[in-house]
This record gives structure tokens, sequence and C-alpha cells, in this order.
């Protein structure tokens, strides 16, 4: 049987959607202070180790696969260098059974990827809803089984105010508690550390997203790493979404922003954690962690 569904007014739809957030989340906490959330992107090297074994290394409370890199003209494409889909809804539902939700991050580095019309954002949903969640269409291939991923990031190193993420957003925040089996499905955003970031922004500015990572390297804006006055702007702008602190694992993580362990513990956190919307830390990438053990090194500190 097809998967179908009604679609709100977009006005409508934005105004749930807030809602929607701001009940699921709660209220900012009123101090800040120490989360304990290390999100990380998985997939990008294939000799990173598998999805199960960071899951199952007990060092993450998110992992985001990457990228869906091409979508936007009819065509779609998951790049995960190389890790097989084989046996990966096993690890999907691992991940999940320990507490680790997985979320599927579209855009990267590439250059397949736009959303010029609301048409091919309506159709993106579908295609990411019948593929990766909770739809069923007969003739969509699941590659991933009978598995559902947790929720949708936004990485998007191109285009801007002309792509229709933000209806893509709305979409998405429809299903926040229809995801699967009542649970939250997470809207999530990796952005550039200059505020604001124009890619996503007019995304960001319907309110709906859970979180936002702001990666605090290679941007001219953040070359030497964390920019307290930029947190503060990112922080302020949306105070009902929690912010995470975006971290490379390594120098060679990076070219520009690397921040060493020691001086995130002492010098970042301390200040990041001021805001109410703290959310944590964000790491890229399992790759980099794997050899650096970054993230085992400032876990405490979150």
């Amino acid at each position: 049987m097809a998967f179908t569904f009604r679609r709100p007014p977009p006005s409508v739809a934005v105004s749930v959607g807030v809602l929607l957030i701001i009940l699921l989340a709660g209220p900012a906490s009123a101090q800040g202070g120490k989360t304990g959330q290390v999100t990380v992107f998985w997939g990008r090297h294939r000799d990173e180790g598998s999805l199960r074994e960071a899951c199952d290394s007990g060092l993450y409370t998110m992992v985001i696969m990457s990228f869906l890199d091409v979508y936007g003209s009819g065509t779609y494409h998951l790049d995960l260098s190389g890790h097989p889909a084989a046996g990966m809804g096993a690890a999907i539902k691992r991940c999940q059974f320990l507490g680790v939700p997985v979320s599927i991050s579209i855009g990267g580095f590439g250059s397949g990827y736009s959303l010029p019309t609301n048409q091919s954002a309506l159709a993106l949903f579908d295609h990411l809803w019948n593929t990766y969640f909770g739809g069923s269409l007969n003739d969509t291939t699941r590659p991933f089984g009978d598995a559902w991923l947790d929720g949708v990031d936004m990485f998007l190193e191109h285009g801007g105010a002309a792509d229709h993420y933000a209806t893509l957003a709305v979409e998405l925040s429809k299903h926040n508690i229809r995801a699967g089996d009542g649970k939250l499905l997470h809207l999530t955003a990796t952005t550039h550390c200059r505020f604001p970031d124009g890619r996503v922004k007019e995304a960001l500015d319907t309110g709906i997203f859970e979180r936002i990572h702001v990666r605090f390297y290679n941007d001219p804006g953040c070359a030497a790493g964390f920019s307290a006055a930029e947190w503060g702007k990112w922080a302020a702008a949306y105070p009902f979404t929690k912010i995470y602190v975006g971290v490379p694992a390594s120098p060679a993580a990076a070219e520009t922003g690397y921040t060493d362990p020691a001086a995130l513990r002492r010098e970042v956190l301390p200040v990041a954690q001021k805001a109410t919307n703290y959310g944590g830390v964000m790491i890229w990438d399992r790759y980099f962690d794997k050899r650096s053990n970054y993230s085992a090194s400032i876990k405490n500190w979150v």
C-alpha cells in the first residue's frame, strides 16, 4: 500500500513546527552547563570502522551518516565512502538500542545538490521519508531495510536563499512525532561559524530545528578556532535550539581552526556552557577521532 499524507498550508505548518520543537525540547536550562552530548560524523572514510563500532565505543550520543550528496533534479545518491549497505540496518538498530540516534546528513562538499523549487524540496522529503524513515511506497528501495533513521542534518557548502530548504524543514517538522514508534525526528543543521550562514538561514529562521552544530574550523571567520563573539550570535539568535561547538578531531581533519583538547576544556567549554541553550560538542569526524582519541579526552567536560 502506498504511503500518503496531507500537507497543511506552509503558514500553519511553520506554527505547528515551532510549537512542536518547543514542547519536545522543553524549557531552556536556567544556567547552561554540561550536557554530556557528543555528536560525531561517520561515513567519510572506509577505514574509520563500522557504524556499530562507533556506537559501541560509548563515546557518542548521536551519529550522523554523511552524505546524501546528490538531490534536487530527480536523482539521489548516498555516499558512505564504500561502507557496505549490507548489515547496516542491523547496525542502525544496535545504535538505537544503545540510545544513540543515527541521522542522515544531506549536502556535503560536492556540487550535485540544490533545491531550486518547492516541488524539488517536497520530492526530496518524499525520497527521505520513504527511503530512510517511515514511508512505504512499493517501488522505493530501502538500502537499510526496515531500519528507520532518527533524523536529518543539513550540511550545506553551497546554495543560498534561492534554495527551498525551509520548505523541506517544514515538511520534516510535521513528522517530528511520527518518525517511528512515536519518537522524535531530529532536525539539525551543521553550519559555518560566521553568523548568519546564508546557505541555511531561511530554514533555520523557521525556528523548528532541534540542534545547530557550528563549525569553528575551515572558515575565515574562525581561522583561529572558537570565536566567543560568533558563538554568542548563534546562541542568541536561536534560543529554543541547542547549539553545539563543532571541532575537528585532529589538525589533519581541518585546514584551519583546530583546537587541542586541553584548550577546549580550559578555554572554550567554560565560555560556551554559559549559554542556556548550549547543547554539547560536534566532532569531525569518526576517522580522525578514532586515531586521536579527541572525544575521549573531552567527554567528561562536555
